[in-house]
């Protein structure tokens, strides 16, 4: 009840007409940052941080978490328009999301995407609002092998849970490995297959790999078909949002164990990304519909966005209770409240109950908003599809270029993004996966690091990684989901097998029980 009390205080802070109007203009920034790839929301609110400086912390923070939910919203719109995920997390709502545009149902993809991503954020604010003592104590529980057990799980299940070909998926997910490798090596500092060229010493960013791979990749396939773009059919009707609004419960195994998937990957160091393929894996693995994910399946859909928009929310979490950031955004608004003066850490919520409790719910309140505006904006984005490929195709490749541009400002980013997408071409034409490269890419060099320094503090021995209850769980359950292509393949043999056997013992007894089986046989 202690809680209960606090979040009703916060309340009386967040309601004020002033933090309502920051609010709604922080998720309509935060809806332009989202729907231009190459922004997304760690820039965003890194370019907005410096007009807060003159502001009270409660109001800053509220407009910085404002838009943190408004660009999370907005990557949903290009990834389903356009096959372009403005939002790194956004990735896996392409897969479903923009096949059911271009099938004439646009409006309903985005409203699915918007109603399950509502659900998955208010899911993700009640874990935060409820577990916020409980999570400082656990999270501090998490080191580097904690950690890698984490990724190890991700991994794992996007090879277990794959639908396709467990060899594609390694494939594709070592090459995205690969990819992660470029540049400067973390922690012994040199530098990784860069081939002596000076503008990969950065790396390859992961940005600019899914803008060639999604969209130029998406762009090239498509005029290989013959210029033809299905989005036309999508029709503007309020009805069809409320009708779609009101299928979303038929999802509720897909939304709850999503969200529930978002919250851990939120409170660990996962992240939205990691979240949202993981969901996508297991949504596939077990949905009655699983043949028809990345088809333009609306639970291929729910599943993204759900544990996305939950981990989200709950990487708010671990930065305001221990002064550890859960996502890229939240250490852009953990250096905020360190410039406002204030410490993140346990000792927040007992120094400066008013900021956390008003945060949480502004939270709510955000939320809320968030979702309002975008579903009121869905016909405007479905009406763009109903321009010709001729007038949407260059659109497309201009919005490609400027956003590889824009995350550097360096011309080689849009010969790269070039490069990537000839090589999703590539992919999609020779059927390999780009979810585990994507996948593999946005987390190989944090997995990699966690791995080495884990055996750094063991000198050596692989024992950490089963040293305690927490993390022999979490690597149990990713050797299990890695070894389910295995078991599948093995428990197939055996049935086959076996029923291969029956029926030779039905044709020995059939040969040898009398005379007139020959004749019986020789009639059939």
């Amino acid at each position: 009840m202690g809680n209960f009390g606090q979040l009703m205080d916060g309340f009386a802070v967040a309601l004020s007409t002033h933090h309502v109007l920051i609010m709604i203009i922080g998720v309509l920034l935060g809806l332009v940052v989202g729907v231009l790839p190459g922004l997304g929301a760690p820039n965003g609110v890194s370019l907005l941080l410096p007009l807060t400086f003159g502001m009270d912390p409660i109001s800053a923070i509220i407009l910085l978490t404002s838009m943190y939910w408004g660009a999370l919203f907005g990557g949903s719109t290009t990834s389903i328009l356009f096959n372009i995920p403005g939002e790194p997390s956004s990735v896996a709502t392409t897969f479903d999301g923009y096949p059911m545009a271009r099938q004439g149902e646009a409006l309903r993809a985005l409203t699915l995407a918007f109603g399950s991503a509502g659900i998955g954020a208010m899911t993700g604010v009640v874990v935060i609002t409820l577990l916020s003592g409980w999570v400082a104590q656990f999270a501090l529980r998490f080191g580097a092998a904690e950690y890698f057990a984490v990724y190890f799980m991700a991994f794992a299940s996007f090879i277990g849970m794959s639908g396709g070909s467990p060899f594609k998926t390694l494939v594709s997910m070592m090459l995205g490995f690969a990819c992660a490798t470029i540049g400067m090596d973390t922690i012994s500092g040199e530098s990784r297959l860069t081939f002596e060229w000076d503008a990969l010493i950065g790396g390859v960013s992961f940005l600019i790999a899914v803008i060639g791979l999604f969209g130029l990749g998406e762009l090239l396939i498509t005029m290989e078909e013959g210029v033809k773009f299905q989005g036309v059919k999508a029709k503007l009707s309020l009805s069809t949002i409320f009708r779609t609004i009101a299928e979303l419960p038929r999802y509720w195994a897909t939304l709850i164990r999503s969200a529930l998937i978002g919250c851990w990957m939120g409170i660990t160091p996962g992240g939205p990304t990691a979240a949202s393929f993981m969901s996508y894996a297991l949504g596939r693995r077990f949905s009655k519909r699983g043949a028809n994910f990345g088809k333009g399946e609306p639970e291929g859909v729910v599943a993204p966005e759900t544990a996305d928009h939950s981990a989200g929310s709950c990487a708010l979490l671990p930065m305001l209770a221990l002064g550890i950031p859960g996502s890229a955004t939240a250490a852009v608004m953990m250096g905020g409240l360190m410039i406002w003066g204030l410490s993140p850490g346990p000792m927040l919520f007992t120094t400066r109950p008013d900021f956390v409790w008003g945060l949480i719910a502004s939270m709510y309140l955000g939320n809320v908003i968030a979702v309002v505006l975008v579903l009121a904006t869905v016909p405007l984005f479905a009406y763009v599809l109903r321009a010709p490929f001729k007038v949407i195709g260059p659109i497309i490749a201009v919005v490609c270029v400027i956003g590889a541009y824009t995350v550097a400002s360096h011309m080689f980013d849009v010969w790269l993004a070039l490069a990537f997408g000839v090589v999703g071409y590539m992919f999609k034409k020779l059927g390999y996966p780009l979810a585990p490269f994507v996948l593999a890419m946005v987390l190989g060099d944090k997995a990699e690091d966690a791995f080495r320094q884990a055996l750094l503090l063991s000198d050596g021995s692989a024992s950490i990684f089963f040293a305690n209850g927490l993390v022999t769980t979490m690597m149990c359950l990713g050797l299990l989901l890695l070894s389910l292509p295995a078991i599948s393949f093995v428990y197939g043999k055996v049935t086959a097998g076996k029923s291969k056997g029956g029926a030779v013992s039905d044709g020995a007894s059939s040969r040898y029980d009398g005379p007139d089986a020959p004749a019986a046989t020789t009639g059939q």
